[in-house]
């Protein structure tokens, strides 16, 4: 995979409160992805920004919410998120990666 492609397919992580109970539970991770990438891609990219070993990739497809405003209903886009199992003993910190 060339270095431009992983950084399309890993858009940022994704950090919220049920993310960082399965980091301490689990040694998972979460990213917002791009729509179109695979899981092999995934596990590809993460590994080589972050040298660590990927045990897991699973997916989900996220569906934008549909909020109100002055003009009416709009709707946010749709989005995609991965949770990345990281092997054992290992630790993904998001601020080290080349």
């Amino acid at each position: 995979m060339n270095p431009e492609r992983m950084f399309i397919v890993l858009r940022e992580p994704h950090i919220s409160e049920k993310v960082a109970i399965l980091g301490d539970k689990a040694n998972q991770y979460a990213f917002k992805v791009a729509v179109d990438a695979t899981k092999a891609e995934i596990r590809e990219a993460v590994e080589t920004l972050f040298k660590v070993g990927v045990v897991k990739v699973t997916t989900a497809n996220v569906k934008g919410k549909v909020k109100r405003n002055a003009r009416g209903e709009t709707r946010r886009k749709n989005w995609k998120k991965a949770y990345i199992t990281v092997a054992e003993g290992q630790e993904l910190d998001y601020m080290v990666a080349e």
